[in-house]
């Protein structure tokens, strides 16, 4: 027992080893694991909590796998966080992924590969590659790596986490250390290696497959196209194990293209009628505009369909509008069962697919196609931040759809081995004969009225209307509904029963006859009005021909003409337009007189009513950047025409300008002029001139900041006398200062011969700085202008001297 304990001591310390890469131990300890021990299995044999040995219901530390799932999908990616809780922390950590029920000693026992998130955080295990470790040992509460679930048929797996804490080594079997996931069991057709089973049942069996659309805003608020939100023509068929209309891990045909990124059925079901006996039937649903609305405003859509033995399995596929090539749909579900009879109902709820074209994220992603196609693959919260159903814990997206396949008759004889139940025996009785009806049996009515004429006259949908009377209510607790009841209908002459139905327009009058004399024919036109919901071509014609005579006996004074010319294209591309048409006089009347026949014919012309036919467009462009890289400026997106210029002329927008704004362009600082140097601050020796500009505009935005507003030099106008001044001296700067007043008085007198007279000049104004050199200014203006002054013979003067030039 003491041997025992002992072995698993070491092994914790190898385990602990393991996790510390330390340079002082360049080699591995002689008693780590060799291969004798077995591939890796020295980890999971490494399970002591310390001395004290194993913790019951310890719950420091916990592994997570976002969403918390209970299954895993084959293939997908999971983020998986190893954490502690505070004030807890752990120095070194080891992640394994190991299939149920195996103990680790083979490469084989592990599943699903890890996928390094953080290179500081981890790394593989150089001597066991499937676990993951830590990178270097410090401190830490929390760590995450990606874990890539194995392929289909790997059974469940355990995520096993181990954590080391002050040279204490904790591992869980069981508890918040190791989380147990199952495989998904595959839903709507999910491929699996497992090959399809062949039918053993006898007879054949009708169904009936309704679509329920439950993509709506308030259950998948993010980014939902109000405007354009719709599901596609619903197409499909049931067909044999030969035939595979679409699979997950599949590439798409030309025609599920066409479905995924156009909503258009018209190539796919040129495709499934391609494959002969390969199909038993066609299954069509109309497209539903908008995608959701209450089940008692419109009913779910339902299409039946039968099966047999060789042809028991049932596909179908529909867009999802507008997206980049997304759709919901089921693949070769089996409607056999092992017991040789038929599924009597099947209920599965629909997330979106990917069919591998386009790389949008978007509902309405420009168009991006993929180059190279991938692979057919279901929608998850995680493909990118900026998907309609991104989540960022990896949670399982909202079905956005729901079909259910229900079985309403059998025939030929059946050979299941296990009997019907009573509920299975009743399903079949009658089914395809009974009308539903859940009136309660305690309300007695009167028999149905005949329906009421239809409320619109012409091929557009209205409604028609009967009623029943209410006889007696047996029981007052049980209401009794229905009195009256209403379903579609169009006016006389129309059908809303055939999915290729056209809504045409009246027909136009009819042309003049071909010929003026003798027999000839003439026609009339009209247009569609509406093309069918499901995508389909329309099959009216569009144009009669009926033969017409004019003067039956031909006089001498007709005219011999040609037959008429070709019409000219019609003036307008959409509505009312004009159209002509010319011919010849081959020979005039043989009595000389003028011929009366016309040679010039116009008539109207009709062409698709404006607006009726949609306009199939791309999803908009992302918007370009700004057209300025500061200020105010604009910007644009772009989307494509889809449909046939055929179609008719779209006048929708096809680009979108708006405005946008960017940060403020930067404003440099921006000053005035140097003003005139100062007189120099000293009358003898050295002093400072001093020159200033003030700030016209300061910077903004980030604009270049304002230079110097004074600028100083340096002036010496004499030597000073260091002693007292001699008589000489005195009497010198005396009559300097008697000629400078003599000078400023003549220049007075000749500001007022110049006609004008100053006034005295003004008194100094404060210094524009305390300290550090500033200036003062003062101002003489004019007192009076003679008449004879001219405009420019008189200023203002203004002088400038420095101030406060002591440092500050």
């Amino acid at each position: 027992m003491k041997a025992k304990r002992s072995e698993m001591w070491r092994a914790a310390v190898l385990l602990l080893l393991t996790g510390c890469v330390c340079a002082s131990m360049p080699e591995e300890p002689a008693d780590r694991a060799t291969p004798s021990d077995g591939y890796c299995s020295w980890i999971t044999r490494a399970q002591p909590h310390g001395a004290g040995g194993r913790r019951e219901g310890f719950s420091e530390f916990r592994l997570r796998v976002e969403g918390d799932p209970e299954h895993y999908q084959p293939g997908s990616t999971y983020r998986v966080t190893l954490y502690a809780t505070n004030p807890a922390y752990f120095r070194g950590f080891t992640l394994i992924a190991l299939k149920e029920g195996h103990n680790g000693d083979q490469e084989e026992d592990y599943a699903g590969n890890f996928q390094i998130i953080d290179e500081e955080d981890a790394q593989f295990m150089t001597n066991c590659p499937p676990a993951v470790t830590e990178s270097t040992p410090r401190r830490r509460t929390r760590i995450q790596v990606f874990w890539i679930a194995p392929p289909s048929g790997s059974g469940c797996v355990l995520l096993k986490a181990s954590i080391v804490q002050r040279k204490i080594i904790s591992f869980q079997d069981e508890g918040s250390l190791t989380k147990r996931m199952c495989e998904k069991e595959p839903q709507y057709g999910e491929t699996t290696d497992k090959p399809l089973l062949d039918c053993c049942a006898c007879g054949t069996a009708k169904y009936r497959v309704t679509f329920y659309g439950n993509w709506s805003e308030k259950l998948h608020p993010k980014d939902y196209p109000r405007r354009a939100n719709h599901w596609s023509a619903l197409i499909g068929a049931s067909h044999s194990k030969n035939y595979i209309l679409w699979e997950y891990g599949g590439y798409v045909s030309e025609g599920v293209k066409q479905v995924a990124e156009l909503g258009s059925p018209v190539k796919m079901e040129e495709e499934i009628r391609q494959k002969g006996d390969e199909v038993l039937t066609v299954i069509k649903m109309k497209a539903q505009w908008p995608a959701w609305q209450p089940l008692n405003v419109r009913a779910a859509p339902s299409a039946e369909f039968s099966v047999d033995r060789t042809r028991h399995l049932m596909s179908f596929l529909t867009m999802l509008g507008p997206s980049p090539d997304w759709n919901v749909g089921l693949s070769s579900e089996d409607l056999c069962t092992k017991e040789c009879g038929w599924v009597q109902k099947v209920v599965q709820d629909l997330i979106p697919w990917d069919a591998g074209t386009d790389n949008g994220v978007t509902y309405e992603s420009p168009n991006k196609p993929t180059t190279p196609q991938e692979k057919i693959r279901p929608l998850t919260s995680l493909d990118h931040p900026q998907s309609p159903f991104y989540d960022p814990e990896g949670g399982a997206i909202t079905p956005v759809a729901r079909v259910v396949v229900e079985r309403i008759a059998r025939k030929g004889e059946q050979c299941n081995i296990v009997p019907d139940n009573v509920d299975d025996i009743v399903a079949d009785i009658a089914q395809e004969e009974k009308e539903e009806d859940d009136t309660p049996e305690t309300c007695i009515y009167s028999n149905w009225s005949p329906w009421s004429a239809c409320s619109s006259s012409t091929c557009e949908k209205g409604k028609r209307m009967r009623q029943r009377m209410l006889k007696a209510q047996l029981d007052l607790s049980v209401p009794c509904p229905h009195t009256q009841d209403f379903e579609p209908c169009m006016g006389p002459g129309c059908s809303d029963e055939d999915a290729s139905t056209c809504m045409m327009s009246e027909w136009i009058t009819w042309s003049p006859c071909s010929m003026s004399c003798g027999a000839g024919v003439r026609s009339r036109e009209r247009y569609v009005k509406q093309f069918p919901d499901d995508g389909f071509a329309c099959t009216h014609s569009t144009e009669e021909t009926e033969p017409c005579t004019v003067n039956d006996d031909c006089s001498p004074s007709s005219c011999l003409v040609t037959e008429w010319g070709e019409w000219d294209a019609c003036s307008a591309t959409c509505g009312l337009g004009m159209k002509r048409r010319e011919r010849m006089v081959k020979m005039p009347p043989s009595d000389g007189s003028i011929c009366g026949a016309e040679v010039v014919e116009v008539e109207r012309c009709m062409m698709p009513e404006c607006h009726t036919i949609p306009c199939l467009l791309s999803p908009w462009s992302d918007w370009s950047d700004c057209s300025v890289t500061c200020g105010k400026g604009t910007r644009i997106r772009q989307r494509m025409l889809k449909s046939p210029v055929e179609l008719g002329e779209c006048k929708e927008e096809l680009e979108q300008v708006e405005k946008c704004m960017l940060p403020e362009c930067p404003m440099d600082c921006v000053m005035s002029e140097w003003s005139e140097w100062s007189e120099c601050s000293k009358s003898c020796g050295k002093g400072h001139l001093i020159r200033s500009r003030m700030i016209t505009l300061e910077p903004q935005f980030g604009g270049d900041l304002c230079p110097e507003t004074t600028q100083r030099k340096t002036c010496k106008i004499k030597k000073c006398n260091q002693g007292g001044l001699n008589s000489d001296e005195r009497k010198r700067r005396k009559e300097d200062r008697k000629k400078r007043r003599n000078k400023q008085g003549r220049e007075e007198s000749a500001d007022e011969l110049a006609g004008c007279k100053m006034k005295p000049w003004s008194a100094w104004i404060d210094c524009t700085k305390l300290c550090g050199g500033g200036i003062q200014e003062r101002l003489m203006t004019a007192k009076k202008r003679y008449k004879n002054a001219q405009v420019t013979s008189c200023k203002d003067r203004k002088e400038i001297r420095a101030c406060n030039v002591h440092p500050c």
